[in-house]
C-alpha cells in the first residue's frame, strides 16, 4: 500500500500523542485534589476497596477506560490512513486487436481529376472498419506519411477531409504536394507501394496486414524498386495490396501489369467506380483474422481506502458506544 499524503499519519499520531499527555496532566491534576480534600472523609476506605464487589467495579472501570483510550487511538489513526490517502498499483497492458490498412494514394498529375474521388472511397472504407488501425501515405516521385496507423477515426476522418480539401487550391503548390516530388520523374508506383509496405510498425508480430493502393499505374520516370519488386516485398513480410484502379479496364496491359502485382500477394484489383469494390474490400480485408497487438504497459494508481474508511466507522462507533456505557 502507498499513500499519497504520507505526512497526514504522522499528523493523526502527533494528536493522539498530545491528547494523551493532556489526559494524564488533567489525572495526576485531579488525583492529587482528590488526595488533598477529600481522603479524610471516608474512614477505613481499606476495608472497602479490599471487598471483592469493588474491585470487580474497579476492574470494569479500568477496562472501560483503557477500552475508551484503545478505541480513540484507532480511530484517530485510521482517518489518519483515510486522509492520507491509501493507493494501489496495477500494471495495465493495453491489448488492441484489430488489423492494420495503409491507404496508399498516388497524387501525381494524371491522378488529380480522380483523387477527390479515391478519397471519398477511403472514407466509405472507413464507416466499414470498426477497431481496425489505419494510416494514409501519398506519393508522386517521392512518398510522404500523412499519419502512421492509428485507431482514432475522427483523427483519419479530419486528415481525409483536409486532403480532400486540398485538391481545391489556387496556389502553385498544394498543401497535398508538399514533400512528394523530391524524386527523379513523376508517379512513382514501385517506390509508393514499397514506402507504404514499410510503413507497417511491430515487424516482428504476425498481424493482418493490407495495403490499399490507389493509382493509375503510369509510370513517369525512373524508379528505385519496381512494382513487381515492391509487390514481392510486400508479400515477403505478409501484406496483402488491393489496387484501386481508377482507370480500370483503360488500358489493358496497364491495368493487367497493376492487377498481376496486387494478385501475387494474395490481394486483387478493383475499379474505382465498380458498384462492389468497398464491400469486396471490406470483405477481404476482414476475412483476415484480427491478431492482438499489446500496447505499452502503463502502473496505474487507484484509491483504496475501503478497509480504513470500515475502520475507521467501526472503531468510531465502539468509542461513542463505550464512551455512553462509562458515562463520561
Amino acid at each position: 500500500m502507498a499513500l499519497a499524503n504520507g505526512w497526514l499519519i504522522l499528523v493523526a499520531a502527533g494528536v493522539v500523542v498530545i491528547a494523551i499527555v493532556i489526559g494524564i496532566v488533567l489525572g495526576l491534576r485531579g488525583s492529587a485534589k482528590t488526595e488533598a480534600h477529600e481522603r479524610a472523609r471516608v474512614a477505613r476506605a481499606e476495608r472497602l476497596r479490599a471487598l471483592p464487589t469493588f474491585r470487580q467495579a474497579l476492574n470494569r472501570r479500568i477496562l472501560a477506560l483503557s477500552s475508551i483510550l484503545l478505541l480513540g487511538v484507532v480511530a484517530a489513526l485510521s482517518a489518519g490512513v483515510v486522509s492520507a490517502r491509501p493507493m494501489s498499483s496495477q500494471t495495465i497492458q493495453p491489448v488492441n486487436t484489430s488489423r492494420d490498412i495503409m491507404l496508399c494514394l498516388d497524387v501525381s498529375g494524371s491522378m488529380s481529376e480522380v483523387d477527390v474521388e479515391v478519397l471519398t472511397v477511403f472514407e466509405e472504407l472507413l464507416e466499414d472498419f470498426e477497431g481496425e488501425r489505419i494510416g494514409l501515405t501519398i506519393f508522386n516521385s517521392s512518398p510522404v506519411q500523412i499519419f502512421p496507423l492509428t485507431d482514432d477515426y475522427e483523427f483519419i476522418r479530419g486528415h481525409l477531409q483536409s486532403m480532400r480539401e486540398s485538391f481545391d487550391y489556387n496556389e502553385p503548390l498544394p498543401e497535398h504536394w508538399v514533400g512528394t516530388q523530391n524524386g527523379n520523374g513523376a508517379s512513382l508506383i514501385g517506390d509508393g507501394l514499397a514506402a507504404c509496405a514499410m510503413a507497417f510498425d511491430h515487424p516482428d508480430d504476425e498481424r493482418s496486414r493490407s495495403i490499399i493502393f490507389a493509382t493509375d499505374n503510369e509510370i513517369n520516370g525512373a524508379s528505385i524498386v519496381t512494382l513487381d519488386e515492391a509487390a514481392a516485398y510486400s508479400e515477403s513480410i505478409g501484406v496483402r495490396v488491393f489496387a484501386l484502379n481508377p482507370v480500370q479496364g483503360k488500358d489493358a496491359d496497364v491495368s493487367a501489369e497493376l492487377s498481376k502485382a496486387a494478385e501475387a500477394t494474395g490481394g486483387a484489383a478493383y475499379g474505382l467506380r465498380d458498384t462492389t469494390t468497398v464491400g469486396d474490400i471490406v470483405e477481404q480485408v476482414q476475412e483476415q483474422e484480427a491478431t492482438e497487438l499489446k500496447g505499452q504497459a502503463q502502473v496505474v494508481w487507484t484509491d483504496t481506502p475501503n478497509l480504513w474508511i470500515v475502520v475507521l466507522m467501526i472503531s468510531m462507533l465502539s468509542f461513542l458506544v463505550v464512551l455512553w456505557r462509562v458515562r463520561l
